[in-house]
């Protein structure tokens, strides 16, 4: 179970609920439009990437209980992450590779994976950038929470999308299949991407998650 302390104040600025404990902020400019969400939980809160760094977002925060871990998905999530750490004590964690970017602040690095409690693990999957990184929370059947690896495309398909920022294309589809193999239909049930929020129409994640990747990689390889 998630705790909660008390629903937050419904303003169009406010945090969405995605899944039960499960928190989407709006997107942010700091990092290009990127959408960070908000996992709070009994073994410790999990702020994927930096949302906004105002008055609402540390408000939502503060009133679920603080950050212990901070998980940076790619470089271009960094956002005001100096500031999160300073305000709210917590870990920062992020893929060894993209770890000088964050100078004079004490990190988290791993290789290829690294457990952060029970049920969310982070996974390497470099190709939008060196050192992106997606998290897997193991519950509601599987949620992968991508960054910038996986997207919604025009129509809120999942895929990797190959950008002019983007690192090398051939691992990111190399990372994909690593996806494919890791988890199955019963294990990957939902994406939750960090940007391209908007295609989703409404939607606050991408449903049949591994059906989604698994037709992109067959019309790719075909």
């Amino acid at each position: 179970m998630c705790p909660l302390n008390q629903p937050p104040n419904p303003t169009n600025k406010q945090p969405r609920i995605v899944l039960d404990c499960i928190f989407a902020f709006p997107p942010n400019r700091d990092t290009l439009g990127g959408t960070a969400y908000f996992i709070v939980g009994n073994e410790g809160n999990i702020l994927i990437d930096c949302p906004a760094w105002d008055n609402i977002n540390q408000d939502f925060i503060r009133l679920h209980g603080g950050v212990r871990w901070l998980f940076i998905t790619h470089r271009g999530a960094i956002g005001k992450t100096p500031e999160l750490q300073q305000a709210f004590n917590c870990e920062v964690v992020i893929q060894e590779q993209e770890a000088y970017l964050l100078p004079g602040l004490t990190v988290t690095t791993f290789s290829h994976e690294l457990k952060l409690n029970a049920i969310a693990q982070l996974i390497w999957t470099p190709g939008h950038s060196p050192g992106s990184s997606c998290l897997y929370y193991n519950d509601f059947g599987g949620v992968l929470f991508t960054g910038r690896h996986i997207l919604p495309n025009l129509q809120g398909e999942a895929m990797p999308i190959r950008t002019a920022k983007t690192f090398h294309w051939l691992r990111q589809l190399k990372s994909l299949n690593l996806i494919l193999e890791k988890f199955s239909p019963t294990t990957l049930s939902y994406i939750c991407p960090g940007a391209n929020t908007g295609f989703l129409r409404g939607q606050r994640l991408i449903e049949s998650a591994y059906f989604h990747l698994k037709n992109f990689s067959t019309e790719w390889e075909g």
